[in-house]
Order: C-alpha cells, then sequence, then structure tokens
C-alpha cells in the first residue's frame, strides 16, 4: 500500500515566474515547482514535495553503504572546539566555521565535516585487531559560513551529507575498504539517474593521500574538470599534472637587456618581439608570512587555489607594496630567479632543467635573456602550479585535453594515518603491541545531488526526476468537473492499493491549463490524464520525458503501471 497524495492538501505552491534571485536552472525551477523555500542566504525549507525527493535519494544512499557492511550512526552537528584545535582545522577553516560559545563561555563549532568526532568515537568503542575493519556513516546536517552563498541548494550554508569512514589495520585494509566505498558510489549515483564522471582530485584541507571526485557534468556546476577524448583520464583541475622532463641544447651566456617601463609580461613581450611564451613569469607570495618565488611561462597563469593545495597547511597570500621595503634583492616587476638567494623559488614543470628564458634581472628597467634552468638558477621544488587550459597534454597519453563544468556530488579520501596520529587511535595488534589505525574518509553531498539532477534532468517544462528519486512515481490529473474527479480519485486509490506511489490533482476551481502546466513543472516521469474520455472509461498515459501519449482503458493503465 503506497501513499496517495491530494494536492487539494498538500502544501505545495507553484509559480510562473521564476524567482528574481535565481541564477541557476534547478534554483529556479526547485523553488517555482514548490519544492524548497529560502528562508536566508544559504538557508532553506524542504516543503513535503522537496523532502520526498530527499528522503528518496536518502534511502538509496543507505541501502547502498548497508550492502557494503557500513553501519549507520548519528553524531551532533554541536560540537567541542578542542578536538578541531587538535587536529589544526579549527584554525584551518578560518571563516567558514560557525562558531559559538554557550553562557559558561564554552566554544563550540556547527560541523562542517567530523573525521575528528568519528576517530574519538572509534578510539572509545574499539580496543583490538579482532574489532576491525569498521565502517560508520551518517546523514547528517552539515555547516560551513560560505561568503556567497547561491544557486539555491546548490551552494548552501547549511546542507545535507553523507559521510562515512572506515577502519582499518592495515594499507591493503584502507584500499579495500576505498574501494567498496567506490563501488557503491558507482551503484548509488546510476541507481538516482546521475551523469556523473569519476575524477582524480587533491585532498586539500581533509588532509590524506588518495583522493578521487564524483562530478555531476553540468553548466551551473562550479568545479572545472578535464578529460581526455582518447583515454579514460579524467580530473579535476587542481589535481592535473605535466611531467617534468629535463631538455638539452647550447644556449648563449646570459644576457642583460635595456627594458625600460616593462615591469609587465605584455609590456615586456611587446617591447621585445617575442612571444609571452618565452618569458618567465615570477610571482611573489608569502607562505606563512616568507616570501616565496613562483615561476610559470609567460604566458600561463599561476593557479593560487592549486599553489594553496600544494602547500597546505600553510597560508598562501600574495605580497604587498610594503613587502618589497627592506628588500634590495627583490625589484618590483624585475624579479629573476638568477641570484635570488635568499628566496625559496618555486618552479611549475613546464619550467624544467635545460629551458632558456628571458626573465627580469634584478635590476630596474632590466631584464636578461638565456637565463637557464638548472644552469643560471635552481629550482627549489617543482610544482603543478599552473591554470590548466584546454588542450593542455593529457598526463597518460598526451592528447589535447576538454575542460567541461560539473558539480561535486561526492568525494572519496585515503586519509591515512593523520587523525590517528593526531588522537593516538590505536587498537591492540595480533603481536599483542599497539597499532595505529588507518581511515577513509568518503562524503555524498544529499542535498547537492537534488540540485544536480534537477540541472541534468530539466527540460522546457519543468522538472523530470528519474523514477528511482521523484516524488511519485504516477501524477494523476482530473482534467474537468466531477466525473473526472471521481475517475481520478478511483484510479489513484487504486494504483496506491497496488503499491504505486501516486500524487493526484484533485483541486477543485483549478482549470486543466494549470494543472497540466504544474504536472510538467512538478516532474513526476508518469502523468495519467482523466479528461475528455472518462465518461467512456479511457484514460491518457503520457512520458513525462519524452513526451509520448496513449490513450488506454483504466484497466489497461492500471495493468501498465503495476506489471
Amino acid at each position: 500500500m503506497a501513499q496517495v497524495q491530494r494536492m487539494s492538501r498538500l502544501m505545495v505552491k507553484t509559480l510562473r515566474d521564476d524567482p528574481a534571485d535565481a541564477e541557476t536552472l534547478s534554483h529556479k525551477l526547485l523553488v517555482r515547482a514548490g519544492y524548497v523555500r529560502r528562508n536566508a542566504a544559504g538557508i532553506w525549507t524542504w516543503l513535503p514535495l522537496g523532502k520526498k525527493v530527499l528522503d528518496n535519494i536518502s534511502r538509496v544512499v543507505r541501502e547502498e553503504m548497508d550492502a557494503i557492511g557500513a553501519q549507520e550512526v548519528l553524531l551532533p552537528a554541536l560540537l567541542p572546539k578542542e578536538p578541531y584545535e587538535a587536529s589544526a582545522r579549527w584554525e584551518e577553516y578560518g571563516d567558514l566555521l560557525f562558531r559559538l560559545k554557550d553562557r559558561k563561555g564554552a566554544e563550540y563549532l556547527l560541523g562542517p565535516t567530523h573525521e575528528e568526532i568519528f576517530t574519538l568515537v572509534v578510539k572509545d568503542q574499539v580496543a583490538s585487531y579482532k574489532d576491525l575493519p569498521v565502517m560508520l556513516y551518517q546523514i547528517q546536517t552539515k555547516y560551513r559560513d560560505e561568503a556567497r552563498p547561491r544557486s539555491g541548494v546548490l551552494r548552501g550554508r547549511e546542507f545535507q551529507m553523507k559521510d562515512s569512514y572506515s577502519f582499518d589495520i592495515t594499507d591493503e585494509g584502507l584500499a579495500e575498504s576505498y574501494g567498496l566505498h567506490r563501488e557503491a558510489y558507482q551503484k548509488i549515483f546510476a541507481r538516482i539517474g546521475l551523469d556523473y564522471r569519476i575524477v582524480s582530485a587533491v585532498s586539500g584541507a581533509m588532509g590524506g593521500s588518495a583522493s578521487e571526485e564524483f562530478l555531476a557534468p553540468a553548466a551551473a556546476g562550479e568545479d572545472t574538470f578535464v578529460d581526455c577524448p582518447a583515454c579514460d583520464y579524467a580530473a579535476n583541475t587542481e589535481a592535473v599534472t605535466f611531467k617534468l622532463t629535463p631538455v638539452s641544447g647550447e644556449h648563449g651566456a646570459v644576457e642583460e637587456l635595456d627594458t625600460p617601463d616593462t615591469p609587465t609580461i605584455e609590456t615586456l613581450a611587446g617591447h621585445l618581439g617575442v612571444p609571452a611564451s618565452a618569458t618567465l613569469k615570477n610571482l611573489l607570495v608569502k607562505v606563512d608570512g616568507e616570501i616565496v618565488a613562483v615561476g610559470v611561462p609567460g604566458d600561463r597563469e599561476v593557479d593560487l587555489g592549486k599553489l594553496g593545495e600544494h602547500l597546505a597547511p600553510a597560508v598562501v597570500e600574495l605580497v604587498t607594496a610594503e613587502d618589497f621595503e627592506g628588500r634590495e634583492d627583490l625589484v618590483r616587476g624585475y624579479v629573476g630567479p638568477q641570484g635570488l638567494e635568499k628566496v625559496r623559488y618555486i618552479a611549475d614543470p613546464r619550467v624544467a632543467p635545460g629551458t632558456a628564458w628571458i626573465t627580469g634581472a634584478n635590476k630596474i628597467n632590466t631584464h636578461a635573456k638565456n637565463v637557464v634552468a638548472g644552469r643560471d638558477f635552481e629550482v627549489d621544488d617543482y610544482l603543478d602550479v599552473v591554470v590548466v587550459e584546454e588542450g593542455d597534454p593529457c598526463p597518460a597519453c598526451g592528447t589535447g585535453l576538454k575542460m567541461d563544468r560539473a558539480i561535486e556530488i561526492g568525494h572519496i579520501f585515503q586519509l591515512g594515518r593523520k587523525y590517528a596520529d593526531t588522537f593516538g587511535l590505536d587498537v591492540l595488534g595480533q603481536q599483542g603491541k599497539p597499532v595505529r589505525v588507518t581511515m577513509g574518509s568518503y562524503g555524498i553531498g544529499v542535498s547537492r545531488a537534488v540540485a544536480a539532477l534537477a540541472e541534468q534532468s530539466a527540460d522546457g517544462q519543468g522538472l523530470c526526476w528519474p523514477k528511482e528519486i521523484a516524488p511519485a512515481d504516477v501524477h494523476v490529473v482530473a482534467a474537468g468537473k466531477a466525473l473526472q474527479t471521481e475517475l481520478a480519485l478511483d484510479v489513484s486509490e487504486k494504483l496506491g492499493a497496488a503499491g504505486v506511489r501516486v500524487l493526484v490533482d484533485d483541486r477543485a476551481g483549478v482549470s486543466p491549463g494549470v494543472k497540466f502546466t504544474d504536472a510538467e513543472l512538478i516532474g513526476v516521469p508518469t502523468i495519467l490524464v482523466a479528461g475528455r474520455r472518462s465518461a467512456e472509461g479511457v484514460v491518457e498515459l503520457k512520458d513525462r520525458r519524452t513526451g509520448e501519449r496513449e490513450e488506454l482503458t483504466v484497466e489497461e493503465a492500471i495493468a501498465r503501471l503495476t506489471a
């Protein structure tokens, strides 16, 4: 027996026009179709239809997590400061954390993620290797104080997330738990109807080693990823690598050039009549307050986010004019790596040993040519730090990469022993000695998945949900007066009794045109219309996605929908 929802009693208010502040398709349609309502910037109420979709995704997640042996728990959202201080994330998260104090002055936060607390739970509950491996998960409200919450439920300050954690004795065990989650995620996203890509990623503030993202391609996506048209390589742009390949060749001696008023790559290249790619750009940044130079080809930009990921947890920021004061070795606009003895020099792999460049001569209005990496200057660290561009070579096969936008819907990490080290998570091993536990962390944005599905599946008429997560299986429309309404309700009850989830539009005083428009907007996958041939016991079935229509008797329609 399934629920029959009558729109005459359902709290749903559809809108004909897009909200004035809506930028993305999912934002517009979820509000217009009565799924969500805005309370404040980044804070949303899930109305009855929206809550059903949210719950359906959560159900699929639970079923697949349970299938791999994970156990559901529920941790608090209000968390003490001390564990996050111990892991250093109290500071690392910065302004993203919601922080508060109780009446006694004790400090707390609203949880953005729960690695610390899960680690402490397992430390309290698990004592021996015989108790492992164990996988725990929760579906919980998370909080992040986004500077610019936008795109409806895609980027909110409060959101629903499934986070799970694996605990193993060995690295091999961690790899197995990671693989189980990876397969479970593939099943989850296939079941809920998402088009997705698995891409290599960086771990960021989460820490750890191996990391992959599950991305849903969509125009509204805030992530950019690359994939290769010739092989199966795909990666977040921050994870794309470039092979360091030393080059050989003869180059002349370093020669200084008079280059007045050329402090930028553009002015230098124009003055000398050379392409920007022949020049070496040296960006100065501060890493935990220390000035560091970053070298990239002049026609490329430094990806500060990528640089920050490489150097985390250190804080990276651009230098200011004040940072040049008292530094005679740093000539603003004319910095070159040769002779930078007091400055750490980081370079992109494109600045490989043997490559020759035109770069600053560390003198005002002066540059130098034939400056060769490995001969005239040394690179302290090679890091992939350029902004990735379409056509860059695939790290796997060399083919030019393609770029696309996507919504991050899942992320899996092999954390290793970062949090176990922080909190001393040991168990008694087989040899009777303490063994340090290794961890994995795995997240799915449940509320983001709703928006991602809306972005991918909507059409010009409205939402168009996959059956697994739709708020109902069938939307029955009474397109007329008493006779049509009576038939619509009778069919709905019979379908409900057979286990079919039904949304029936039995509203009085609402025109058939409005009902049809709302049915298209709400997006239930099958629409059944009790209309002009109701007296003959004939109804119309419409496939919401394809638009295909078919007239059937009531008995045939019920048989079709309950098959």
